[in-house]
């Protein structure tokens, strides 16, 4: 995940659309979609009609801006996948839904992605028991994630799940709330992510 260091509201208003970059904030009346759902700059009040080339490319940069990825590290994903079997976009997702940083956030332990990245950073999660600080590492099946049994951190992720506990879980976890263990049960599909993309615009970009 790339690190941001520019208002990232202003990235929500680009694509007129809520990208929850923020966690918690993105729900409220403070969310600047709900506020000001206007393409930032001088001239954000008109939405210009976009080519087939801008409709691939704003598809692209939702994605990119959703998992919080730069071009580099998304194309590398996106070569992956194109390799694997099957359709090129569905794999894609599958990909980035595999990401650890994505499946801290899926699990509900932090409340935005940003956010999963730095948890990941500070080595506060472990995999098949051992700790691992890499947010673009990809779960398998079978795989079991944990919170790092320290207070702070197990007080911290407890306080997150009371307060999204109304926020449905991902189908393909199974998870132990009270040990905060989780097991990959299957693999992500398109409609586990629920993104609001269409990835065969991105496929059409980069065949191009």
């Amino acid at each position: 995940m790339a690190r941001r260091i520019e208002p990232v509201c202003r990235l929500c208003r680009r694509e007129g659309i809520k990208l929850f970059l923020k966690g918690i904030r993105c729900t409220g009346d403070k969310c600047a979609i709900e506020r000001r759902n206007q393409p930032p700059g001088q001239h954000g009040r008109r939405r210009p009609k976009l080519s087939d080339y801008g409709l691939q490319l704003r598809e692209k940069q939702k994605t990119k801006r959703i998992y919080g990825m730069s071009e580099a590290q998304f194309r590398v994903f996106f070569e992956r996948a194109s390799r694997a079997p099957g359709a090129t976009g569905e794999k894609l997702v599958e990909l980035l839904e595999r990401r650890l940083d994505n499946v801290v956030y899926r699990l509900h332990w932090v409340s935005s992605r940003s956010e999963a990245r730095q948890f990941v950073l500070h080595r506060n999660v472990t995999v098949n028991g051992r700790r691992v600080n890499v947010p673009s590492f990809l779960v398998r099946v079978g795989d079991k994630i944990e919170v790092h049994k320290a207070d702070p951190i197990v007080k911290r992720v407890k306080a997150m799940l009371e307060t999204l506990q109304d926020r449905p879980l991902a189908e393909w976890f199974r998870l132990e709330a009270e040990s905060m263990l989780a097991e990959v049960i299957r693999l992500p599909k398109k409609t586990d992510a629920g993104l609001p993309v269409e990835e065969s615009l991105i496929v059409e970009l980069y065949s191009k």
